[in-house]
């Protein structure tokens, strides 16, 4: 199983706020030729003789992502003066793990919604959700050898690994009222973090920087991922279907233990314990208008975005140890970007 960093504390410092004029958009714009090249690969790869493949995967892929774990490649291979396509290729395989990762999860979790559209499993069936997802990983390692770079393929392969755990450790916490909050952190950064870290990581890893270089981005993207994971639990209880793109209270449906939960069970009273116990291990939303109104009691939405903010704090902290450019400002904002948004 793999380790995890406990979850470390940023001295004491204000909030990083965001430029208010500013969105994942704008960050996107920035580097639009870069992100243009990457979906260009992403066309040519997704390309197969199989019918129903190319349909799903094409479904899955324009239905409305951030790329944002795309985005930190990019960004940090130009970060350190990156000159050359490569970082569009490892772009490319980062976006198509991912993509494969939520054909699964949605199968897992019997979802019938995400970014506000049908889930492929809904529309096509979890046979061929599983099938594609498994096509996506296979082409993204065949991928891989064309970069022709070891410590890439090390990274690459121990990262779908982990993920693949952590798929499974969730699995094991559904319905278990008695998970740890250390347990869940594991689980998050396992099937979240390690994916923004391999994507921030490959970076430096491709313009052949210093280990010191190569563990500061790493940790940027641990960090990151989960202040993004984090601010994802916060949604499912303060969020709208509309705004999220997919049904509130959906953790909370599936009997997932995430940290709102967690927190309240541990501050509320012996009654209020026993409501989201009981919510947890029937799952469904018979519970949800009372669940949500402990969960505001006890402050645990407010616990749970205060540790994203400090994670996400600690990841911009990581970047003092690369140096000044434009791209680098961009990942700064895209860690405050990641803690104020609705969606």
């Amino acid at each position: 199983m793999s380790e995890v960093e406990p979850i470390k504390q940023p001295g004491d410092q204000p909030e990083a706020q965001p430029d208010q004029a500013l969105s994942f958009d704008d960050v996107m714009a920035l580097c639009q030729a870069d992100m243009q090249a990457v979906d260009q690969v992403i066309r040519q790869r997704l390309s197969s003789d199989v019918a129903l493949v190319n349909q799903l995967s094409h479904y899955i892929i324009n239905s409305g992502g951030k790329r944002l774990r795309p985005l930190l490649v990019l960004l940090s291979a130009r970060s350190f003066a990156y000159h050359g396509e490569m970082h569009h290729l490892l772009a490319a395989i980062i976006e198509f793990i991912h993509t494969a990762t939520l054909l699964h999860d949605d199968v897992v979790d019997e979802s019938d919604l995400r970014r506000g559209n049908e889930t492929a499993n809904a529309l096509f069936g979890n046979a061929a959700s599983v099938l594609v997802g498994d096509f996506l990983y296979s082409r993204a390692f065949e991928m891989m050898v064309d970069v022709d770079n070891m410590r890439v393929m090390q990274i690459l392969a121990k990262t779908t690994n982990v993920i693949a755990e952590g798929e499974v450790m969730q699995l094991m916490n559904v319905h278990d009222a008695e998970t740890t909050e250390e347990k869940y952190l594991e689980v998050i950064y396992c099937k979240t973090a390690k994916l923004f870290e391999a994507a921030t990581r490959l970076g430096a890893v491709l313009c052949q920087r210093s280990e010191a270089e190569e563990q500061a981005m790493a940790a940027y993207g641990r960090y990151l991922g989960t202040a993004f994971q984090l601010i994802d639990d916060v949604m499912d209880y303060s969020s709208n279907s509309e705004q999220m793109g997919k049904n509130v209270g959906d953790d909370l449906a599936e009997g997932k233990p995430t940290l709102p939960l967690i927190y309240a069970m541990q501050q509320g009273t012996a009654e209020q314990a026993d409501v989201i116990r009981s919510a947890i291990e029937k799952g469904g939303y018979e519970h949800i208008d009372e669940v949500q109104e402990i969960i505001r009691q006890t402050g645990a939405l407010q616990y749970t975005e205060n540790m994203a903010q400090r994670q996400a704090q600690l990841a911009i902290d990581e970047l003092a140890q690369i140096p000044d450019s434009e791209s680098r400002t961009m990942m700064v904002n895209v860690a405050r970007l990641s803690v104020h948004r609705n969606h």
